[in-house]
């Protein structure tokens, strides 16, 4: 008999179906991206089924829970950027021993991996392309971390508290990064053509005003 790791019967009746990291990624993709309307958020995953909505951490959080009930380790992996862009947050499956990733976003890319990279930096660099910024195609991606189980975080009751778990960026903040772009290579990276960024101003959800 599986551990229900303090779920309730209602979160487990979800969390039982989504028994594929592909199911999980169809799952994320169906709740709201979460805007942060009211201010900056860190729900946990119990939060985030109840609202129906994540942002690319919570999203990747929420998706290490379900992996971990279906028998892995929940992993989640920080992309880290220059200053002038936003870092992004997946959860990591092995299978077969190949890494995938599960990702919440809002945009056309930095989105699902399939489980074909034999290493974390092979699935890394599938997102240096695809990581510009849509105002001048600047690429940002620049750092990575190791991948982080979040069985470290059991003594704070990550998968189901009531409170917001900023303690997981927190530490994601905090952890060493490897380097992706050698600096000497920094000034002379090509910029996205105008057609990926005409890609990359597509969104799933539209913010409500």
């Amino acid at each position: 008999m599986k551990k229900d790791f303090g779920f309730t019967k209602d979160e487990l009746k979800i969390i039982k179906k989504l028994n594929t990291p592909s199911k999980i990624q169809d799952f994320l993709n169906s709740l709201e991206i979460n805007f942060e309307e009211e201010g900056d958020t860190s729900y946990s995953p119990r939060t985030v089924l109840k609202k129906r909505k994540a942002h690319c951490v919570e999203g990747a959080v929420l998706a290490a829970a379900i992996l971990r009930y279906h028998g892995q380790k929940p992993l989640i992996l920080d992309l880290e950027t220059s200053n002038d862009d936003f870092d992004h947050v997946v959860a990591l499956f092995n299978k077969n021993g190949y890494w995938g990733a599960i990702s919440k976003t809002n945009h056309a890319v930095l989105r699902y991996r399939e489980p074909v990279y034999k290493t974390i930096r092979e699935l890394v660099m599938s997102y240096f392309h695809e990581y510009f910024l849509n105002k001048n195609g600047k690429k940002t991606l620049r750092k990575y971390s190791d991948p982080v189980n979040l069985e470290i975080f059991d003594n704070k009751n990550w998968m189901t508290t009531e409170d917001e778990i900023w303690f997981v960026p927190e530490y994601l903040t905090k952890i060493p990064h490897k380097r992706i772009v050698p600096l000497r290579h920094l000034f002379s990276l090509r910029k996205a053509d105008k057609i990926e960024i005409d890609a990359g101003e597509i969104t799933e959800y539209k913010e409500k005003k």
